[in-house]
């Protein structure tokens, strides 16, 4: 795959909206080789007052405009997954690599063009599945390596979350909830990252189904889902996603099992984790970047310039999306 040559990553954004703000843009500039050089969103007052908050020298309105700067040698695109396609097409045309948003796209078979699109281009195709370079789950994946909990099992995902009068108030202007825009509901926006962590702890998975509904009606898209998959390395997974429960009944947790012991953590949480065995509970905690996409950027600016790997790329997050389509396929 291209790299890059002169030593410096400078970074171009297509969308610069709520994630930009501190999870993910700040950090370009604070990563050695790394620089944000030019910004875009298609309203110019939104994009005039990013740039400016932000010190960022160009901002444009055009995606093609800033994709054809000379000074611009990489491509982050933070937009919603409907345009994650034809923005990593026009990139990739312009031979410049790309770095999106999760989930990759809509469907298994866009991020499947998106990867074909990036090959024949030569250039490399990353996603902003962050929490694989987090120090508390690079260490659980340590842990897991060395056997803390013997040979592993099974895993179980839990995720359970509240409807919010904010979210029924929005419904017409919230993306994360059209299927058309996002793919699916909350359970692509969320469970993304938690099927993409499996693969980097555990490997492909190469079998996945499930049912999902829409219960509540109070939008088109899937409101809970449940699901079972299963590993190349033999280990067993379960999932069980809503997002219409009562306040009382929310939990975000994810439990490994092993022949020795358990591991515990919350997804979405502090950098916490708990290991459990029969000689007691031990409790882990790692601080967490405040700009939490900084370790994968930089992960991706060493590989940019020959100087390390990135572990999220095209590939593995293809395959989360084929896990979920896998899970919505069945709907009742």
């Amino acid at each position: 795959m291209k790299q890059i040559k002169d030593n410096e990553v400078r970074w171009g954004i297509l969308g610069v909206g709520n994630v930009c703000e501190v999870k993910s843009a700040p950090a370009m500039n604070l990563i050695p080789n790394s620089k944000l050089v030019a910004v875009m969103r298609r309203s110019e007052d939104k994009v005039k007052d990013y740039a400016t908050r932000h010190g960022v020298a160009k901002w444009y309105t055009s995606a093609q405009d800033l994709i054809h700067d000379p000074e611009v040698n990489a491509i982050y695109i933070a937009t919603p997954p409907n345009a994650h396609l034809e923005l990593t097409k026009l990139a990739a045309e312009a031979g410049k690599p790309v770095y999106v948003e999760k989930p990759m796209a809509r469907t298994y078979a866009e991020c499947k063009e998106m990867i074909g699109l990036c090959e024949q281009a030569n250039v490399p195709l990353y996603v902003a599945y962050y929490r694989r370079a987090l120090p508390h789950f690079l260490k659980i994946k340590k842990f897991l390596k060395e056997g803390k909990i013997g040979e592993v099992r099974s895993v179980h995902i839990n995720l359970k979350q509240a409807k919010s009068p904010e979210l029924i108030a929005h419904v017409d202007t919230n993306w994360r909830i059209d299927p058309q825009v996002s793919g699916g509901g909350y359970f692509f926006d969320l469970a993304s990252h938690q099927l993409d962590l499996m693969d980097f702890f555990f490997g492909k998975i190469t079998r996945a189904q499930g049912f999902s509904s829409n219960q509540a009606g109070h939008y088109e898209a899937e409101d809970i889902v449940v699901g079972n998959f299963t590993f190349e390395s033999s280990v067993l997974g379960t999932g069980n996603w809503c997002f219409t429960t009562a306040k009382s009944a929310e939990i975000d947790e994810t439990v490994i099992y092993g022949s020795k012991g358990t591991i515990r953590f919350e997804t979405f949480g502090k950098g916490e984790f708990t290991v459990e065995s029969d000689k007691g509970t031990e409790k882990y905690e790692e601080e967490l970047p405040k700009h939490i996409q900084q370790p994968l950027i930089q992960t991706i600016v060493s590989d940019l310039l020959g100087q390390g790997i990135c572990e999220s790329k095209g590939d593995t997050a293809a395959r989360t999306n084929w896990v979920m389509d896998q899970m919505v396929k069945e709907r009742l």
